[in-house]
């Protein structure tokens, strides 16, 4: 395998050979230092091999985070097979879906009701690993565009789009930060990084790899939990790490809680929504740390903006923004016909990043909509200052954010409406303190029967992740839609989000 700044598994074999000692994972009592993450990603890869996996075949992951995933993501880059970490909560039919349309040769996951043909469960991973035939592996040429990681986004028509995500989506930030000597998402050789996001998450695999390719501990959590989460700060001397604004809120929620609780935090990041002011606030008052606010998408490869640490000192006036592009990324905003706008007027942000995306796995139609000359659409709509600096005021497209959980309205109307009792829905975001948004449906039945809530969240629960589950249900005459059919989630949205601002949360 050829070296390269782009390369994830150079980075590994070199944090090996020059502190191999060293904690690259703390799993509980667990401790797994970079020499035996790369033994054991070794022995992956021959397993996956001797399974019959080879280049461009995809991987499943459906489980709760451990070292297991990381071991999968170092043994299918050393082979040159693709990772798809997927959402342990989704429903059956969301990760079958996931399964089959990402053609997977080999399933990991402690789940039972999950149709493939080759699955290796999370509590024999150990033996399946160090009990497979060593060997000799064809030599792979890994170059920045080669994928490594597909990541599953709630899909805007219903079914999910697999993100192919390559080398460089992990390594470019970093580069170009180096590059230009600025600190605003660092790390400092006795740093160790709280995993709290989940893998199955870009903001989660890409936080994990920044403190792996650098030579980081990373400290692991099955899932997040704010009790665990304060636990693993406290007991592991937690330096660093990333939350979604929901996370932040559950953690200062916590009984008992006291800022000593915190005295190892250098800096905290935090993305994947909107930040209210008295939560930043708090945060701030409580940790007294550095803070660094990142916007992106997964098909930006995760963070594109950056709202750098000397923006959160008091007196500062742009805590509303989500920040300035990297070096070497570009922010246009452009109106609906793609001509770019001037400095102040809002339309749709668009991005170029060297982490952006390959393409949606096997959906050329949907990836020619998205990537337009180069640039990622992102659906949302803002204006940049004249200091450059993003300001994202609303959503082009329809989704919601619930605790940093994507969720599309359309995915969860599809559902809704094969119940037998339903004959139209709509579905819309509300603001809620604590989550951010929670999920809100409007419902007409069908003519001339009775349509009983609680027999649709009882068929939802089946179909659907809890996250996705409507918290309530309005019973409607007709769905507001515009004469070519279009449902108006504007119209239905202004109840819940007039006097505000900002149409986000």
């Amino acid at each position: 395998m050829a070296g390269s700044r782009f390369d994830l598994v150079s980075a590994l074999e070199q944090k090996a050979r020059l502190g191999g000692d060293h904690a690259a994972l703390i799993f509980g009592a667990t401790r797994v230092s970079f020499a035996e993450l790369a033994e054991r990603s070794v022995a992956v890869s021959q397993a996956l091999a001797g399974a019959g996996v080879t280049v461009g075949d995809r991987v499943v992951y459906v489980a709760t985070d451990s070292p297991v995933l990381y071991e999968l993501l170092y043994g299918c880059a050393r082979l040159g097979a693709v990772l798809v970490p997927v959402n342990w909560r989704l429903a059956t039919d969301e990760v079958d879906y996931i399964i089959d349309h990402a053609g997977a040769r080999i399933l990991v996951s402690d789940r039972t009701d999950l149709t493939a043909e080759n699955v290796i469960a999370i509590r024999d991973f150990a033996t399946w690993r160090d009990q497979a035939p060593t060997l000799a592996l064809p030599a792979l040429d890994v170059d920045r565009d080669t994928p490594v990681v597909q990541m599953y986004t709630s899909g805007t028509t219903g079914r999910p789009k697999g993100v192919v995500l390559a080398h460089r989506t992990f390594t470019a930030v970093r580069e170009l930060l180096d590059d230009a000597g600025l600190d605003w998402v660092d790390w400092r050789d006795d740093d160790v990084s709280l995993i709290a996001l989940p893998g199955f998450h870009i903001g989660g695999m890409w936080w994990a790899t920044q403190a792996l390719n650098r030579g980081i501990t990373s400290v692991v959590i099955p899932r997040f939990r704010a009790s665990d989460a304060v636990a693993a700060i406290r007991e592991n001397g937690v330096t660093v790490s990333c939350f979604v604004p929901a996370m932040l809120l559950m953690i200062l929620s916590e009984p008992g809680l006291m800022a000593s609780h915190f005295a190892t935090i250098r800096k905290i990041v935090y993305g994947g929504s909107p930040i209210g002011p008295d939560l930043l606030s708090q945060a701030i008052d409580t940790f007294d740390c550095e803070f660094a606010q990142i916007y992106g998408l997964t098909e930006t490869g995760n963070t594109a903006v950056c709202l750098p640490p000397s923006e959160h000192l008091p007196g500062r006036e742009r805590l509303h923004a989500a920040g300035r592009p990297y070096p070497g990324v570009a922010v246009a905003i452009r109106d609906p016909d793609g001509t770019e706008l001037p400095p102040g007027c809002c339309g749709e942000v668009y991005l170029r990043s060297p982490a952006q995306m390959l393409e949606y796995f096997g959906n050329p139609v949907a990836t020619a909509e998205t990537i337009v000359d180069g640039w990622i659409r992102t659906g949302d709509a803002g204006y940049l200052d004249d200091d450059g600096f993003l300001v994202i005021r609303d959503r082009v497209k329809d989704l919601i954010i619930v605790s940093g959980e994507n969720v599309y309205p359309a995915e969860v109307e599809k559902v809704i409406n094969a119940h037998p009792s339903v004959h139209d829905s709509a579905v819309v975001g509300a603001p809620d303190i604590r989550r951010g948004e929670c999920i809100h449906a409007f419902v007409v039945a069908k003519p001339g029967v009775d349509l009983r809530i609680d027999d649709l969240e009882q068929f939802l629960v089946q179909r659907v992740a809890r996250f996705k589950l409507p918290g309530t249900f309005h019973v409607l005459e007709t769905i507001p839609r515009n004469p070519s059919g279009k449902i108006l989630r504007r119209t239905l949205r202004e109840q819940f989000w007039a006097g505000r601002e900002r149409q986000i949360n």
